[in-house]
């Protein structure tokens, strides 16, 4: 059985040669101790518990065509933070889903990481059950205004997506998006004047932002270690000063006006995000009469993933659940 399997044995097979660095993107996971545990161990010693389902997700994803990278050799000569960047596909075996809106998935790290291991295919792997084909994307981080130019990776992969659309079985324009974390605040700013509009590109059909940061203000206003430089961190997310990030299209709730339909899912126990990120957006939201759905489960903190074994397990499904029986009978 996969559990039973060392992380290493796992991600050293030459099927998923191509996405295995991107594991946990800027990461070398050889030199740590858990790359030679098995998945159980994983689970036991770490809380890890969802990687099995996503890493045998991938596998069988990996029986056909599965990863594309976003850019050109020659495009990554000049911006080496482009090489990672890029897009798995897998699809559902429901026989509606060529029907249904296809999914986005953009996992969190904090622009410096993209934690596609324990975000991104175990997530991905339950809205496949659910009936939907799902992308996952490696977008760029570790360079300035990253979710900024993640607005770039997710215009390059939707291209794909439409180059692609009789083998993807897809309408590129009937997709939703799913981010966590620092990917809460690049599906977020997705819909803004920095996302689809200006890249001629539909709105999503909903969005589903997970433990997502929403607000530079919330973050200017916290407490900083001294030495700590605020507008190094601002620039690092969205390439200009905290200043201009909290009085800009950067401040998502200030600018909600394009969102579409919005499910938010996050833990009261968050210390990393706090809640409010995600209630200020939400009222925002029911300001513009946005259809909004804003769960926070009781316990638990940052980080909770596809929620297995959490307060927050079967949120895949609750989000869905909601876009089916709300939303898409309107649409």
């Amino acid at each position: 059985m996969l559990k039973d399997r060392t992380l290493q044995s796992i991600l050293e097979d030459p099927a998923i040669a191509d996405i295995a660095p991107e594991a946990i993107s800027k990461w070398d996971l050889s030199k740590e101790e858990f790359y030679h545990w098995t998945l159980q161990e994983m689970a036991d010693k770490m809380g890890w518990r969802n990687l099995e389902r996503g890493l045998a997700r991938l596998l069988k994803a990996a029986q056909g065509k599965y990863f594309y990278r976003l850019y050109s050799d020659s495009e990554c000569a000049g911006a080496p933070e482009k090489q990672s960047a890029s897009l798995v596909w897998f699809p559902s075996d429901h026989p509606e889903a060529d029907q249904r809106p296809f999914i986005l998935v953009i996992p969190g790290g904090g622009f410096v990481n993209v934690w596609n291991l324990t975000e991104g295919w175990p997530t991905a792997q339950h809205f496949n059950e659910r009936g939907y084909h799902v992308f996952i994307l490696t977008y760029q981080v570790r360079t300035e205004a990253s979710a900024v130019k993640a607005m770039d990776d997710i215009a390059r992969a939707m291209e794909i997506i439409a180059s692609h659309r009789n083998e993807f079985h897809v309408d590129p324009r009937n997709y939703m998006t799913c981010g966590f974390s620092a990917g809460g605040y690049i599906v977020c700013l997705w819909n803004t004047e920095k996302g689809y509009s200006a890249f001629g590109i539909r709105r999503p059909r909903a969005c589903f932002p997970v433990y997502p940061v929403t607000s530079y203000r919330l973050m200017n206003a916290e407490k900083w270690d001294e030495g700590d430089d605020k507008d190094e961190f601002a620039r690092s997310g969205v390439g200009c000063t905290m200043e201009e990030a909290c009085n800009s299209c950067f401040e998502i709730p200030l600018h909600a006006e394009g969102f579409p339909p919005t499910a938010l899912f996050l833990a009261a126990g968050d210390e990393l995000v706090p809640p409010d990120h995600s209630r200020i957006l939400a009222e925002a939201l029911e300001q513009n009469g946005i259809p909004c759905r804003l769960e926070i489960g009781p316990t638990g903190g940052h980080g909770f993933a596809d929620g297995t074994g959490m307060c927050m397990e079967g949120w895949p499904e609750r989000a869905l659940d909601w876009y089916e029986s709300v939303i898409a009978p309107q649409q």
